[in-house]
């Protein structure tokens, strides 16, 4: 079972990066009484477009496997589905928190529930819980 990203939740996700960091900058510039506000909202836009466009073919590359007992991830990322203690949503990413403190992102999932449903049925299936 392959967990990989979904492009329009990427998108998505830096859209409101970008919102927020328009909002920010202008507030910013507004306390400090500047003429150029609008100059904040140019720069974060294009800082946050940037970024986008410069990390998104890594992120859209970031596959997650399950096979059998095992969930692997990017590089060489190896959970042994015994060794997970949490498994819990933010927003689009599902965190994996592992018995050793260990955390882990499956990022931009457009339907992170599912995925915490799919890894915990295969969890009670390697302990044989129904």
């Amino acid at each position: 079972m392959r967990f990989a990203p979904d492009r329009s939740t990427y998108l998505r996700a830096q859209a409101w990066l970008a919102a927020l960091a328009v909002a920010g900058a202008v507030v910013v510039l507004w306390a400090m009484d500047s003429p150029y506000v609008w100059t904040g909202a140019v720069g974060a836009l294009a800082a946050i477009g940037l970024r986008g466009w410069f990390l998104g073919r890594d992120e859209m590359n970031t596959v997650w496997e399950l096979q059998g007992d095992t969930l692997t991830g990017p590089g060489t990322t190896r959970i042994h589905l015994d060794n997970i203690e949490t498994i819990k949503t933010m927003g689009h990413i599902v965190q994996i928190v592992t018995k050793d403190g260990m955390k882990h992102l499956i990022r931009y999932q457009s339907d992170p529930k599912a995925v915490i449903e799919r890894l915990s049925a295969a969890h009670r299936s390697i302990r044989g819980v129904a």
